[in-house]
């Protein structure tokens, strides 16, 4: 099972320029609201239209501009779940799975109707509405009625985006366990890194129409090719930088010259260091040590962000942010600065790229 995409589309003020291949693993869509993630999806579900390009679905093309192809949707055998679901209000639950079984005989109808209902553990409320269901009750009715058809390709728009926290994480649970078992192409699309983290393993990270990077997920959160790539996964400390000397990096933003254990490219431009990997430290005399002043906290369920200067005469943005559990800053507050920070060089990564 392949899906191949290569596919151009411009609209007024917005162009989409992607290529990529997805086979069995998951893959995940990862960028900002406006990067051209869902309309990536609408071009492959046959919603819209590239202006330029191809999609091929096992080795079935479905869009090639070229060849002047462009199969309707509804013989791509693409199944779509929408931000919203896009439930079929005068429907009940059964109704709304077996809406595209139309043409299949009844007896295989009813059989995949079991099969879904089943499968999203909804036996017993067959005969109810959307309306008489609860969010995540409606999302897995949505992706039932997606997979009865077997489709292709499965492709998914944001599907956890209406739900609450808690449900979040109910169904976030069962999908991964959905896809495991499914026997087809499936991306995932998201602006949310945790939730990609978790249920995809491959990542394409999209800003303003174009893919920026792609590949396995814990290549891209430890060593994020650029500056773009370091944000969406969420690295809250980058500062622009250069080469000191074999070795060493001055990190202009932070003021501080830092020694790194890695080759520096010539064209160096970035470096950067996730908030989890500092260390407040007792030996001012560890590599990569610099007295710290925290200027502003921010408070989570478990955990706390420190702010901090490295310079307490700095009148400027902090330099780092630094995450630390509740139980190790109830024992460093009451402390009197300077701390030490540690800003661990096998952690430290280096990006030759351009500030978005």
């Amino acid at each position: 099972m392949e899906l191949t995409v290569d596919i151009e589309k411009s609209l007024p003020g917005f162009s989409l320029k992607v290529s990529f291949t997805a086979g069995k693993d998951t893959l995940g869509i990862l960028g900002a609201s406006g990067s051209g993630k869902s309309m990536t999806l609408r071009c492959i579900a046959g919603l819209e239209t590239p202006t330029k390009g191809r999609i091929i679905l096992n080795g079935r093309t479905l869009f090639d501009s070229k060849q002047g192809i462009n199969l309707p949707s509804r013989f791509r055998n693409v199944g779509f779940l929408f931000q919203n679901y896009a439930l079929f209000p005068h429907l009940n639950v059964a109704e709304n799975i077996a809406f595209g079984l139309k043409g299949l005989p009844k007896t295989v109808q009813t059989r995949r109707i079991k099969e879904k209902i089943a499968m999203i553990q909804l036996e017993g409320l067959e005969e109810r509405y959307p309306h008489q269901l609860s969010g995540g009750q409606q999302q897995r009715v949505a992706l039932a009625r997606t997979l009865a058809v077997e489709p292709e390709a499965l492709l998914l728009d944001e599907p956890f985006s209406a739900l609450d926290h808690y449900l979040r994480g109910q169904m976030e649970k069962q999908l991964t366990e959905t896809l495991a078992a499914y026997n087809g192409v499936s991306l995932f699309v998201t602006h949310d890194l945790e939730e990609s983290y978790r249920v995809c393993r491959d990542l394409i990270i999209m800003e303003q129409g174009e893919k920026v990077a792609w590949g396995d997920k814990e290549t891209l959160f430890q060593k994020p090719p650029n500056v773009t790539t370091a944000q969406l996964t969420g690295c809250r400390n980058l500062s622009r930088a250069r080469a000191a000397a074999p070795g060493l990096v001055e990190a202009l933003d932070w003021g501080c010259t830092l020694r790194v254990n890695q080759p520096l490219p010539a064209d160096l431009t970035h470096i950067g260091i996730r908030t989890h990997h500092l260390a407040v430290v007792e030996d001012p005399n560890l590599d990569n040590t610099f007295p710290c002043w925290v200027t502003q906290t921010g408070d989570s369920p478990c955990r706390v962000t420190l702010f901090l200067k490295l310079n307490p005469y700095d009148t400027g943005p902090c330099h780092l942010q630094a995450e630390v559990a509740k139980e190790t800053w109830a024992l460093l507050k009451d402390r009197s600065f300077p701390w030490y920070i540690r800003i661990n060089p096998e952690h430290l990564f280096i990006i030759n790229d351009k500030l978005i």
